[in-house]
Formats: structure tokens, sequence, C-alpha cells
């Protein structure tokens, strides 16, 4: 009885510690930006980057390689990222909040793999600008509607947006595009958005879309979904209107709408693995 006690108050403070409260996982810690903070992979993925292909992503962005006082700061307000990254200085390395047996090797703090030798190793980027545009949030509404910054007029050059939805256990989420037209490029370089069946832009990609064509509906497999929207130096356009509800474990999608969780409507359209988390 007496380990039993013991066992409820550990996952109790686990879950205070992690934000459950009224049946929702309000989990901050993967807003992938804190304190000027953000990590950058490369376009073509993970761990593509080499020392100065990392410096230029960053500087292209209107900022610098963040140090790694800068990245221990972000991390103790919760900045949480499981993917090592170049650091100025060329350091390489990544913050860990909670520690996990599948990052972070069980431990807290900066995991830090040392100032690099060879610049030529690829890597993800950490990258610092405490001035950048920023934008989306985390939402726990059963309904809502979002836009991209400044809707209906264009969106501005070099934005980077992260909305998080995270709903009760056992529900779903349908997505559903109102308006969408962000720069036309058939590889969707320029301007993007990205969905993630998860609680980060890591695991669970969904899709990248870019052009004027309405994405179809989209339903999680889950509770949670991260949308990413990223604009680059040049040529913006009208952005895009998005809503989602809740759609509890008995109730069924609306007729007529596509209940996938990939899309291939809209014809600048870059689909990904998906994963139920």
């Amino acid at each position: 009885m007496i380990i039993l006690i013991y066992l409820f108050l550990l996952l109790w403070e686990e879950a205070q510690g992690w934000g459950f409260k009224d049946g929702i996982f309000h989990n901050s810690i993967w807003l992938e930006r804190a304190a000027g903070v953000y990590h950058r992979e490369a376009r073509s993925g993970k761990y593509k980057l080499t020392y100065a292909e990392a410096k230029a992503v960053c500087e292209f962005e209107g900022g610098r390689l963040a140090t790694y006082k800068q990245l221990e700061a972000a991390r103790k307000i919760g900045f949480h990222v499981c993917a090592a990254g170049w650091m100025a200085k060329g350091r390489v390395g990544y913050p860990i909040v909670k520690p996990g047996p599948n990052c972070g090797f069980g431990k807290t703090g900066i995991i830090d793999y040392g100032v690099r030798l060879n610049r030529s190793e690829r890597w993800d980027a950490y990258c610092y600008n405490p001035h950048a545009k920023e934008c989306g949030g985390v939402f726990t509404d059963p309904k809502r509607i979002f836009k991209s910054p400044g809707f209906p007029n264009e969106y501005e050059d070099n934005q980077i947006c992260y909305w998080h939805i995270r709903l009760k256990y056992g529900q779903r989420i349908h997505l559903s595009f109102l308006n969408f037209d962000l720069e036309d490029d058939p590889g969707c370089l320029a301007d993007y958005v990205e969905i993630y069946d998860s609680y980060d832009d890591v695991h669970g990609f969904v899709g990248r879309y870019c052009g004027d064509q309405l994405p179809d509906d989209i339903i999680s497999t889950g509770n949670v979904m991260t949308l990413k929207f990223l604009s680059d130096a040049s040529v913006t356009a009208g952005g895009f209107q998005i809503k989602y509800v809740a759609v509890d474990p008995v109730s069924k999608s609306s007729p007529g709408k596509n209940t996938n969780t990939t899309s291939t409507g809209n014809k600048n359209f870059l689909t990904g693995r998906f994963s139920h988390l």
C-alpha cells in the first residue's frame, strides 16, 4: 500500500510538472522558440547543415548562431528540442528540459558535444534573434479560427510561426483551410505551411503546403497537432485562415469531408511519413 501511494505521488508530481490540468496536456516545452533562440534545420531535412551553412541559415533570417549561454537561458524557461545543432564558435549540442531514455541520455541541461574540429559535420542549427517577428500560440479551446500575421493583409517576410493545438485526451482535431494564399513555388521551398501530427515539428510530418489552392481537410490521429508557417526574405502573398474543431471519439466527421491524415488536393504539396503517437 505504501509503495502504491509513493508511486501515485511520483506520477502526480510528474503530471503537475508537465502541466496536466482539466484533461488537457499543457506542454509549453515544444514551442521551439524561447528567449530569442530557435531551432532550424535544412529544408532538405534533419542533420544536413555544415557549420558554414548553419551560420548562413541564421544570418539569412536576420540572426546569428546562438551561444551556449543563450541556449541554456532558453532551456531554463522551457526550450526543449531533441535534435543536436550548431552553436556559435563551432559548438554542437541540444537543450533538454525533461530527461527521457531516447533523448538526452536521461539527463537534463545542454547535451554538449563540444567544439567540433570538423566543421563539415552535418547537424541542425540553433539561431538567436531577439528581434525576430514572433507569432503563433498554443490552443486548447475545442474550436478556433487562427490566421497568418496581418491577415487579411499580406504577411511579412522572414516570419517563423508555430501553432500548437492541444485538446483533451481521446479527442481528435479536424483542421479546415478557409483561405490560403502563399508564394507559389513548385517545391514549396520559399513560403509554406507544414503540418505535424505530434507535439513538435520533428515527428508525424503530414505535409508541406504553398500556392493558392485550398488544401483538403485533415483529421489528426490523436489530440495534438503542430502547424509551422515560414516565409523567406522575398515575395509575400495574402496569407491564410485555418479553422479547427474538436472531434469526440463517438463523433463522425461531416459528410463529404476528407478524413485522411494526408492530402493530395493541393498541387503544391509535399507529403510525408505519418506516425501515430
